[in-house]
């Protein structure tokens, strides 16, 4: 339901540096811009810039901010906070098969959304690759009077909900809070409301609605809502298309039977998932505690109260729906009486609603960077990493893709040597004469791998290179069980090479992430003791991230 205009007095139990962590967490993802400065901060939530401080440095340590330089950035690791609302509703892993299926099916990219206050949310993305392709992420916020689904949870309104649309409108005439969307152009009122109140009364007369280029001009959609087993709104599903393709009453005479269909289907997973219950959430989704000896290291400079609140919202990701006090003070590993004084902060914040059967999260908690996460890229993701490793190490570091039987390099950060390796993001080498590649064709199943390395035909790239089929399948064998790819002069002579896996939240091995360097620099057993323990240091942290981002958005491989 909407979120109030005003915020209420804040309870005697609130958690000042969760309340204060949380702001400044807004504040990063808020708006246009990635890099923030501390003062900037202090300016735009009121806080002293000490209070930003100490806070940047719990957030940073976290792995929920990052530096570069004097600027604050979202890490991936805030995608964590709103993995653990997605997790816990489940509608992403309940619903999203049935969305993909549904773009397959009609070639338009289709969305799943909930309501968050006066606005839309969106949870799910299936887009179609088009040049004009619809560029909303999960987590992104419209207002209700925009787009087709706002209509349908609006039909659900009373008239104090409708009052606080009212003064929401009248305070924000440009929609300027919700930045996913072009703002209104300014002029003299115009007839947005009358409008919304007949496509509402439409909406709940007929059970569809109809975005006809409310958001901008050319987009169009058509959504139906989608109900659970008490037969209330839990969501809305739209098909997104533009008027390149559709006017808005095809696009409604071509999706509308799929669908309901979708939508009917889409409702027998949600009746199905009526028997999981509150212990069956996501596997190994439960937090473990921040960092218990940050404070010792840090001491001051450490809020742990704000670190225990983060830990709090996080441990929803491991049950599916309400959750208990103590349920979630187990999972925590906090005393009910410290879990409580959390929660009773994020019931305050909107994040957290109490119902009685426990505390339940609401989609809010996505406004907390969600939708700039989940929108990263591989590259965007391991590069951060890559610097830390080259300066680390002093030689430069790339991650590449398998791409059919080559690799493809998709990010590199080159050290500072007058001798270095010349390779730029995008080139392609041959799978079979590198560490990555050998690292990737390890990790495939067997029969995949044997199929591969039965059509390639290695070629002398130095006097050096494995050329044999059998010697090819050994080497590769050997990486696979090793851990880790070694090339030693086989691409270019003088060159040596080192890789390890970069896997998803599957395990599965997706990138590979090596440091080359001249051989003269010294021994192989020198270079592997010297550089091992940092690749796979550095091939875990981008791991990590990887998994949190793409838990339930797609990462592309750049």
């Amino acid at each position: 339901m909407p979120q109030p205009t005003e915020a209420p007095d804040p309870p005697d139990e609130l958690v000042g540096p969760l309340e204060r962590g949380l702001a400044v967490l807004r504040a990063v993802a808020a708006g246009p811009d990635v890099r923030h400065r501390p003062g900037d901060l202090a300016r735009t939530t009121g806080l002293a810039r000490s209070t930003i401080d100490r806070v940047a440095t719990t957030l940073v340590r976290l792995g929920v901010l990052r530096t570069e330089g004097r600027d604050l950035l979202l890490a991936p690791g805030a995608a964590g906070l709103g993995n653990a609302y997605l997790a816990s509703c489940g509608l992403p892993e309940l619903l999203g098969p049935h969305a993909v299926a549904l773009a397959d099916a009609l070639d338009e990219s289709v969305s799943v959304a909930v309501p968050d206050g006066d606005g839309v949310r969106f949870l799910t993305q299936a887009t179609r690759r088009r040049a004009m392709a619809i560029s909303f992420r999960t987590g992104d916020l419209l207002p209700a009077e925009r787009c087709a689904p706002g209509a349908l949870f609006a039909a659900r309104w009373d008239a104090a909900d409708l009052e606080r649309w009212r003064a929401r409108r009248a305070k924000d005439p440009l929609d300027a809070g919700f930045p996913s969307v072009p703002p209104r152009p300014s002029s003299p009122p115009d007839p947005v409301e009358a409008e919304f109140l007949d496509r509402v009364r439409e909406a709940r007369t007929t059970g569809i609605a109809v975005d006809d280029q409310l958001i901008e001009p050319g987009l169009l959609a058509v959504a139906l809502p989608v109900r659970g087993p008490d037969g209330a709104v839990v969501c809305a599903v739209s098909v997104v298309s533009h008027t390149s393709r559709h006017s808005s009453a095809s696009l409604a005479e071509q999706a509308l039977p799929p669908l309901r269909r979708a939508v009917t289907a889409m409702e027998g997973a949600l009746e199905g998932a009526t028997a999981v219950t509150a212990t069956d959430g996501a596997p190994g989704a439960s937090p473990a505690a921040s960092a218990p000896g940050l404070k010792e290291e840090l001491g001051s400079g450490f809020l742990q109260s704000l670190a225990r609140g983060l830990d709090v919202l996080r441990a929803f990701g491991s049950v599916r729906g309400p959750a208990r006090l103590s349920e979630l003070a187990r999972l925590t590993g906090l005393p009910r009486a410290t879990a409580r004084r959390s929660l009773i902060t994020l019931r305050h914040l909107g994040y957290v609603r109490e119902e009685s059967d426990g505390f339940t999260v609401l989609p809010r908690v996505l406004e907390l960077g969600y939708a700039r996460l989940s929108g990263l890229s591989l590259p965007e993701i391991a590069t951060p990493h890559l610097v830390a490793l080259v300066l680390r190490v002093h030689e430069s570091a790339s991650v590449a893709v398998l791409d059919g039987d080559d690799i493809r390099y998709v990010a590199r950060v080159a050290s500072t040597r007058i001798m270095h390796i010349d390779i730029t993001v995008g080139t392609r080498l041959p799978a079979y004469a590198t560490s990555m590649g050998r690292v990737l064709l390890g990790a495939l199943p067997a029969a995949e791998r044997a199929e591969r390395l039965g059509r390639i035909t290695p070629e002398a790239l130095t006097p050096r290179t494995v050329t044999s089929r059998e010697g090819l399948d050994e080497a590769v064998t050997a990486t696979a069980v090793r851990g880790y790819g070694w090339v030693e002069q086989e691409l270019e002579e003088g060159l040596r090479s080192l890789a390890v896996a970069v896997t998803d939240g599957a395990g599965r091995a997706v990138a590979a992430v090596n440091v080359a360097l001249h051989a003269g620099r010294g021994t192989p057993e020198e270079s592997l003791a010297a550089l091992l323990p940092a690749l796979r240091e550095t091939a875990g942290l981008i791991s990590a991230d990887l998994s949190s981002v793409g838990r339930f958005s797609r990462v592309s491989p750049g």
